[in-house]
């Protein structure tokens, strides 16, 4: 059980009152890549934002990184986001400062103190990435593709137990999605668990992994060639 990182039993996940999914069972164990796919409108950014605690859990049972679901109080959202890794199709990196600037914001407000153990973490998970030298640049001198690449940094600052991916690839053109598949790729063979919403079929066949397809309100594992 100590290796299970999200596990949802028979859950139904709500936008308001209007159901999305229903009988929801997934498990997620620590060091897996799982890819989230389903036509648009099929429940993936509802699923993903009831696992970040954007949507309430009101049916069935849900633990995502020794978190209880169905108990999480609002308070109790900030610490559940310091457990997780979100990565957001749009980058949502701050354009005022530049992105060590960016990186040190993050730290600051989830407690980080030391300025020497802020900067060595910065050049690390910029490391990881292979932004190490642009940590200077602001965001609007950044390709798309470096910009989700310092997004993914900033996921990792807090060594996440898990990483939830949505659509990180969606805004990029084909050439720089396997770039940026790549970094991820990379972070999940360091030990990091992933959950990646996508659309792009080209990834699942380049890089095929576990896939759970959300279709006709299920969620449900699906046989990689029959994607």
């Amino acid at each position: 059980m100590a290796n299970v990182v999200l596990e949802l039993k028979n859950a139904a996940i709500y936008q308001r009152e209007n159901l999305i999914l229903s009988e929801v069972d997934v498990t997620v164990n620590k060091g897996d890549f799982v890819y989230l796919i389903g036509k648009t409108g099929t429940g993936k950014s509802s699923f993903m934002k009831t696992l970040y605690g954007d949507l309430p859990l009101t049916e069935g049972e849900g633990t995502i990184v020794d978190f209880n679901l169905r108990k999480l109080k609002e308070k109790d959202i900030p610490y559940l986001r310091r457990k997780l890794g979100i990565v957001f199709q749009d980058f949502k990196l701050l354009t005022d400062r530049n992105i060590k600037d960016n990186l040190l914001f993050v730290l600051k407000a989830t407690g980080w103190k030391d300025k020497s153990n802020m900067d060595q973490k910065i050049d690390l998970v910029l490391e990881k990435v292979g932004m190490k030298t642009k940590g200077f640049k602001f965001p609007y001198q950044l390709s798309g593709g470096e910009q989700q690449r310092v997004a993914i940094a900033r996921a990792l600052l807090n060594d996440p137990e898990l990483i939830l991916a949505d659509e990180p690839t969606g805004n990029l053109d084909p050439q720089t999605s396997v770039e940026v598949m790549e970094v991820l790729q990379e972070i999940s063979r360091n030990g990091n668990t992933i959950l990646m919403a996508t659309h792009d079929y080209a990834l699942l066949l380049k890089y095929p992994s576990k896939t759970l397809k959300c279709d006709g309100q299920r969620v449900f594992e699906v046989v990689q060639k029959t994607v």
